[in-house]
């Protein structure tokens, strides 16, 4: 059976966690010192495996893997052969988020794999600037990572974090480059995930406020592309290259949601910006999977909510939300 909400939204598209963990320490996304869960905490690659064709089997077609960073986890390129045997049998798309560090070494096999396009997080072209915001010196592996994604087949979309004071300025100049290589760009508003060493108020740069900077150096006309996640689109004409706008505070998108999170530890969240979860895990290792599998869903049908509550809230205050995205799966 198929899963539809109480509002009668298909989901289709699951974003699947397959770790915490991150090789970056990006301070609009995690602290420094960021602990990570416990290894026996998080499923297995077969359990994953097992979840993802649970999903399929529910009409889930597309389906991105996410972490933290994807390509830490330790044989993560066999979970992508095993999960792109079902392309053409169920699954319409595999794809997957990732930081770009590890990419040159796994391009090729990601690829041969089926996967058709991977989104690549980058928020500054400057090396410094980047270091400073990764709190790690990476920027020439992520631009390695990227090429060699491009050389093996692989389109690439860019997305950036949008934030005042940090990459404000380079944000014309970023979709520019992205464009003059054959890449599609995608900003994003900062969410209010979790508690970092920064207050996201100081850096928060609202998407329409950025659109109007724009629209000064760009002709921007709406697009009706859709990939099938929240992005809405526009058509830059001097650059001949698409932009993408996720906007979750400025512009609510949950009208049309087709998606839920599951993250590494099998927590299902049927909404980013909500606390309902339902214990996947618990259903894998119950005595009877598929049958606690089933109610499991349907209890994630009933209490997906109609729309987040995303809110970037004053100077000094605590996030919407206490848990990390690295936790939740972007």
């Amino acid at each position: 059976m198929n899963l539809v909400d109480q509002f009668q939204r298909r989901i289709t598209y699951l974003r699947l966690s397959v770790t915490d963990r991150c090789d970056l320490r990006c301070t609009y996304c995690m602290p420094e010192r960021q602990t990570f869960l416990p290894r026996a905490e998080v499923l297995t690659l077969e359990e994953l495996h097992r979840l993802a064709l649970g999903f399929i089997g529910r009409g889930v077609t597309k389906l991105r893997l996410t972490g933290g960073e994807p390509l830490v986890r330790r044989d993560m390129i066999e979970l992508i052969r095993a999960l792109g045997r079902k392309l053409g049998d169920g699954l319409d798309e595999l794809t997957l988020t990732t930081n770009g560090t590890r990419l040159a070494e796994f391009a090729e096999d990601i690829a041969a794999a089926g996967v058709r396009r991977i989104n690549v997080s980058l928020d500054t072209l400057d090396r410094a600037s980047f270091a400073r915001l990764a709190r790690r010196d990476c920027l020439p592996q992520v631009l390695e990572g990227i090429a060699a994604a491009r050389g093996a087949g692989l389109k690439v979309k860019l997305n950036t974090v949008a934030l005042k004071g940090v990459n404000a300025d380079e944000i014309p100049d970023l979709i520019a480059w992205a464009h003059g290589q054959g890449m599609d760009l995608t900003l994003i508003e900062v969410m209010p995930l979790g508690e970092v060493d920064q207050d996201r108020f100081d850096h928060y740069l609202p998407l329409d406020t950025v659109r109007a900077a724009l629209e000064r150096r760009f002709t921007l006309t709406a697009s009706p592309h859709r990939t099938g996640g929240p992005a809405r689109y526009v058509d830059v004409a001097e650059t001949g290259g698409r932009l993408g706008l996720i906007m979750p505070l400025t512009g609510n998108f949950c009208d049309g949601c087709n998606r839920v999170r599951v993250t590494a530890t099998g927590q299902l969240h049927p909404c980013l910006g909500g606390t309902e979860q339902v214990d996947l895990r618990a259903a894998l290792r119950s005595a009877d999977p598929d049958a606690a599998l089933a109610d499991a869903l349907a209890t994630a049908m009933r209490i997906k909510p109609e729309r987040h509550t995303f809110a970037i809230r004053g100077p000094g205050e605590a996030p919407a939300l206490a848990r990390h995205m690295s936790a939740t799966g972007g």
